[in-house]
């Protein structure tokens, strides 16, 4: 009634030109007509999908794509990844430091690197969508250079070996090798080096997310920009073999906030893939995991906590050549050549009592001043002049049960599965994490890699999976 009230009041011309609107209005909405609707639901997400991905970072992204590349038939399932953060503005995959190396001390962490190593220099034969320029991922393979005293020498060579074992190319260095190879560093406290030789050094995170979201849209994967604030599900009692009462429960509806909205939208799914990284253990909560009495598995909690780390490029006049790999010194501080020039990317990770505020992306400059440059000078004497030019911090997801991946299914919500947890290393392991999780959903067991050991499980069993190489 206001309406036509209002238009009554108009001149002429006006009401003339109102009534035209109208007219168009409705003869858009008659059969025949191009209807526009008022309200554009396209930001929605569909009101049901078999496999819901929580997280669009680069794990989310490799999941989506893995079983959208192995199903069968072609077109079988509906992904839908439900990402908040549009930009990926604080999203771990894009403040990170790009670096990729096969020196670690759990033969799977290897196997996961190799693949994903083999997975970024031939991208193109992965991610090519046609009609799209290549993707150009800009590994530079100059390799890392791990440092050890005295007292870490004997786990470094069994480290080597571990690696060797499992095919990656990697060098033991005296100290007078090292210092005949990179004349730039103090050797003072070092006893042993490894070097990978092949197929570790750093690339472009930023690449890599781009061309798997670019891939997966042109293979049918839907995407949701809004946040999974509840599930529903259902329950059945049952006993274990022990005879202890247990409830399995099966998600079968996951509500999703729109942004900028009070709203929330429910899908309805069969699948669930938890791979929210830093939030995926508020994500597991939601799912009630962790919420049955302490000491029980129904009581046992998704270990994954938000930790930030800060990431440093500095310009040095004189600072070290072109065959500068990713070190890694004893100290925990690391620094790695960055583009051409004398500009170097650099970072140092915290210990448990310095953890940075994980509340914001704040850096703290006097840190990079107290704690990261008397190592980087001590190792590297040229670095006494170096100057920061910019800093930034970063989020990541940290596992504080063992610092290794959780993959897999929760052994009580059913059809949850995780890829998350990897504390610093998922980035660069996501190519080869997302073929294994959906290997897991598609088939119901790993079929390339055998990552039983990174099981959820182990959390109520006790068993670590013993990584010496966190970095």
């Amino acid at each position: 009634a206001h309406d036509v009230k209002t238009v009554g009041r108009l001149g002429g011309g006006d009401r003339d030109g109102k009534m035209s609107e109208i007219k168009k209005k409705i003869q858009s909405i008659l059969p025949g007509g191009d209807w526009n609707p008022l309200y554009d639901t396209s930001h929605l997400p569909p009101e049901s999908s078999d496999v819901v991905i929580v997280g669009g970072g680069v794990l989310g992204l490799s999941v989506a794509y893995w079983l959208k590349k192995l199903e069968k038939p072609r077109g079988a399932i509906r992904v839908l990844v439900v990402e908040r953060d549009h930009t990926y503005s604080r999203a771990s995959t894009v403040l990170s430091v790009g670096g990729i190396r096969q020196q670690f001390s759990v033969p799977e962490n290897v196997q996961l690197s190799l693949f994903s190593i083999d997975f970024l220099r031939n991208i193109n034969e992965y991610l090519a969508v046609a009609d799209d320029p290549p993707l150009d991922i800009q590994f530079n393979p100059s390799g890392y250079l791990l440092l050890a005293s005295e007292k870490g020498a004997a786990i470094m060579e069994n480290n080597v070996k571990v690696q060797r074992q499992e095919g990656a190319k990697v060098c033991l260095m005296s100290p007078e090798q090292l210092r005949n190879k990179f004349p730039w560093i103090n050797t003072e406290g070092v006893a042993l080096a490894s070097y990978g030789m092949e197929h570790e050094g750093w690339f472009d995170p930023w690449c890599l997310l781009q061309g798997l979201r670019r891939k997966v849209q042109s293979m049918g994967v839907l995407f949701c920009r809004g946040e999974v604030t509840r599930f529903m599900s259902s329950s059945n009692l049952m006993k274990t073999a022990s005879g202890e009462e247990v409830n399995l429960k099966r998600i079968h509806e996951v509500h999703v906030k729109i942004d900028q909205s009070l709203e929330y939208q429910p899908v309805e799914c069969a699948i669930v893939i938890n791979a929210a990284g830093a939030w995926s253990g508020q994500v597991a909560e939601l799912a009630g995991i962790g919420k049955g009495p302490p000491g029980t598995l129904q009581g046992t909690k998704l270990p994954v906590e938000l930790r930030k780390r800060y990431v440093y490029l500095w310009h040095c006049p004189q600072g070290p050549g072109l065959e500068t790999p990713f070190v890694i010194d004893p100290s925990g501080t690391y620094f790695r050549r960055e583009g051409l020039g004398h500009n170097y990317l650099g970072g140092c990770s915290p210990t448990e009592e310095e953890e940075p505020d994980p509340g914001n992306l704040e850096v703290d400059h006097d840190f990079f001043q107290d704690r990261v440059w008397p190592p980087l000078a001590q190792r590297v004497p040229a670095f006494e002049t170096l100057k920061v030019r910019s800093a930034w911090a970063g989020y990541y997801d940290y596992n504080t049960f063992d610092q290794n991946g959780v993959v897999g299914p929760h052994p009580l919500v059913i059809n949850m599965y995780f890829a998350t947890g990897f504390s610093g290393h998922g980035l660069q392991q996501a190519p080869a994490v997302g073929r294994a999780v959906a290997e897991m959903v598609l088939e119901g067991h790993f079929q390339t890699i055998n990552l039983s050991s990174f099981l959820f499980s182990r959390f109520y069993s006790g068993e670590k999976v013993q990584e010496h190489n966190i970095i």
